[in-house]
């Protein structure tokens, strides 16, 4: 076969989908596991879905999740142009439509859509519009008919002529042999009534220009496959490898859609999530890798991809996966850019003069997205209303009367103490079990609690207390004493 060429072949409508994502992400690993070249080629020949913006998100995408293209609209490799829409404007696809007229294997077609409409049957699509299947009307006509209709502009789309007897088969690497009977083939459209060639056609004759040995997409594209090898045998052009990837589907087992939240990559970065993880992730929906492992890198995906290992069933886009990988990457992140990246998030709620670096120190191995920080943090600014049941933890053999006792005892301690470095108030706290006789947690549990008013935090009780510094803790305490005794009253 030669040198393997795979391209990504984006439409400029919107954000990019996670299984347009995951697409890009197989095609660029396939390509680049054997040494090969990945295309970029914009699919802009659907003006109608056309977003203003939208290019900029597939170039930034592309760039973010280290997705490099050796080729597309911006680095000519000699198959240009790399955008529909300019091929278009050459009449590149017109042309080559006109091919197969001459061959028989196409044709114009003059109908109208009243005409159309009336071919329609109560079956319908998934999107309840009926389903018509189009009867050859215009096969019919003669050269001389066709050519009085063009000349006096007739609005016409070129069809593919299929035939309606036998069968097709078509080969795919994932889903093995499939064959189905020419009389399922409706004669698709190659050429629309506005002279853009339609998504169909335009991938068959881009991608055997542009030399694409592999073509991967969404298995909802099985259906066509037929459709495309018989535009491959009619222009006696070599059928490329096709790699169908499986559906991927919400926790409830249904396709997952925009209306989820996080079904585009932009969703997922706006949630907190990191680009390395997003990328991790995807390449697990639908692949399996021949090792026991689901942390890689990029260039650990290139080395371990093999397309062979693509599932035919469903993947199941895992939220609870996906924050506990994106945890596992946080963890092992470069401090200084995770800081980078935290801080934001830290400024939202803390406005007192502290370290906030101390503060991301204590929850990067502790949240699983950066939008977790916010509640985890929150008590740094202010100690929050809180029952003081929560002094009562039966493992500490603590109440809260013991706990009342313990601050009491603890806080003039504290008020003398200078040194306020966590070694140094972790130093005071054990002197002063050791002087009491009791464990450690009998006495951690009442401070981290009277100067954090919560249950679960970041840090320990000294920790806590190293940051909001002093004079807060101090204040904290006290005010922790007069709750516990006007509660116990």
């Amino acid at each position: 076969m030669g040198k393997i060429r795979t391209r990504f072949a984006p439409s400029p409508t919107g954000r990019m989908h996670v299984g347009n994502l995951r697409t890009a992400l197989y095609a660029y690993l396939i390509a680049k596991h054997e040494g090969g070249d990945f295309l970029l080629r914009i699919e802009d020949t659907d003006q109608e879905r056309f977003m203003e913006g939208a290019l900029e998100i597939i170039y930034r995408t592309m760039e973010k999740t280290g997705l490099i293209h050796d080729e597309g609209p911006d680095k000519d490799g000699g198959y240009g142009p790399y955008v529909q829409s300019e091929r278009q404007a050459q009449g590149l696809y017109l042309e080559y439509a006109k091919q197969l007229v001459e061959k028989g294997e196409a044709y114009y077609c003059f109908c109208t859509k009243e005409r159309l409409e009336s071919l329609k049957t109560s079956e319908t699509d998934e999107n309840g519009e009926g389903i018509a299947k189009y009867d050859k009307h215009c096969l019919h006509l003669s050269k001389e008919e066709v050519e009085k209709n063009l000349e006096a502009g007739i609005p016409y789309v070129i069809r593919q002529n299929n035939p309606t007897e036998g069968s097709t088969t078509f080969s795919d690497v994932i889903y093995g042999d499939i064959t189905v009977e020419n009389s399922e083939l409706d004669d698709m459209i190659l050429i629309k009534s506005d002279g853009y060639p339609t998504y169909n056609f335009a991938n068959v004759v881009d991608d055997h220009l542009m030399k694409i040995t592999h073509v991967v997409r969404g298995n909802e594209y099985l259906s066509s496959s037929p459709k495309y090898n018989r535009l491959y045998e009619a222009f006696g052009w070599e059928v490329p490898v096709y790699v169908h990837c499986p559906t991927i589907t919400n926790e409830e087992h249904k396709k997952l859609s925009k209306r989820s939240g996080h079904s585009s990559f932009e969703d997922l970065l706006d949630q907190g999530f990191l680009t390395e993880a997003i990328v991790n992730f995807v390449a697990l929906l639908g692949w399996s890798p021949a090792e026991d492992r689901e942390i890689f890198s990029l260039e650990e995906l290139v080395e371990a991809f093999d397309y062979h290992r693509i599932n035919k069933s469903p993947a199941v886009f895992d939220m609870v996966k996906l924050k506990w990988m994106n945890g596992e990457y946080m963890k092992a992140m470069d401090f200084d850019r995770f800081y980078s990246m935290a801080e934001p998030y830290i400024k939202e709620v803390i406005t007192k003069d502290i370290d906030l670096k101390k503060i991301a120190e204590l929850v990067k191995t502790r949240i699983e997205i950066f939008p977790d920080i916010k509640d985890l943090i929150d008590f740094f600014e202010e100690v929050p209303e809180y029952d003081i049941e929560m002094y009562r933890h039966k493992k500490m053999k603590t109440t809260p009367e013991t706990s009342l006792e313990v601050l009491k005892e603890l806080l003039p301690i504290f008020e003398a103490q200078e040194d306020y470095s966590n070694d140094a108030l972790y130093a005071s706290l054990v002197k002063y079990v050791e002087q009491k006789g009791c464990k450690n947690g009998y006495a951690m549990w009442p401070i981290r609690t009277a100067v954090s008013g919560k249950q679960m935090t970041p840090g320990g009780a000294t920790e806590i207390m190293e940051i909001v510094g002093k004079n807060e803790s101090v204040k904290r305490i006290k005010a922790a004493i007069s709750k516990l005794e006007n509660e116990l009253q």
